[in-house]
């Protein structure tokens, strides 16, 4: 949990900042077309807590730590620690990938909560300095549309990703080969994995959702 959690918020905060503030400013530009530059709250709210928060925060921690789940386990079975333990009675799945699983799916929700705080600070800063817009309006416009399912969903989400992030992770590292080049490809495939079954299980999400009106 220390190596998915704590050791992950500064890349998750640089980057959902970012997002947020290109959230912003694309928005304002078409915004202030219609005079309508206080929506900029609503969209950045809405965008963050429903969507980019969460896939966001699972691509950064597929590349970061799903990767990471695969070269362990990938050297551990070249230099035949698995088939160690194995022959010691001991479970490899119960003992290595159990645990990294868990950890990823349990701190997910409050990198989650922790990436949409930051992403809406990254809107807030763009909104208070390029456009006519107060603190306290952006602030209030933020409270009242963001809704307490959305944010649920988006945690959901979050969290959803976390097992997709670490499943890949862990089945690729338990599938890699016997040499260094191996390790590697395995690395590469659970990334590819990871991102791929975020951005498809999203989409089903969002499928879901606009047919029970979530």
């Amino acid at each position: 949990m220390q190596q998915c959690g704590p050791q992950a918020l500064g890349i998750v905060a640089m980057i959902n900042f970012l997002v947020g503030l290109i959230l912003a400013f694309v928005g304002s530009i078409e915004l202030m077309k219609f005079g309508a530059s206080i929506y900029v709250a609503d969209l950045v709210g809405i965008a963050s807590v429903r969507e980019m928060g969460c896939i966001m925060t699972g691509i950064i921690l597929c590349g970061r730590t799903g990767a990471a789940f695969a070269a362990q386990l990938g050297t551990m079975k070249v230099n035949e620690e698995i088939s160690a333990l194995e022959t010691f009675g001991i479970s490899p799945i119960e003992f290595l990938v159990l645990p990294r699983m868990v950890a990823l799916i349990l701190v997910m929700p409050f990198l989650c909560t922790f990436a949409d705080f930051i992403s809406i600070a990254g809107g807030f800063f763009v909104s208070i300095s390029m456009l006519d817009i107060t603190p306290t309006e952006y602030l209030t416009r933020t409270v009242q549309v963001i809704q307490l399912k959305s944010f649920l969903l988006g945690v959901g989400k979050g969290s959803f990703f976390g097992f997709l992030v670490a499943y890949a992770g862990c089945f690729r590292g338990m599938q890699s080969g016997y040499s260094a080049a191996a390790v590697g490809e395995a690395t590469t495939k659970a990334v590819v994995t990871g991102i791929t079954a975020i951005i498809a299980s999203d989409g089903i999400f969002a499928v879901l959702t606009n047919a029970l009106h979530i």
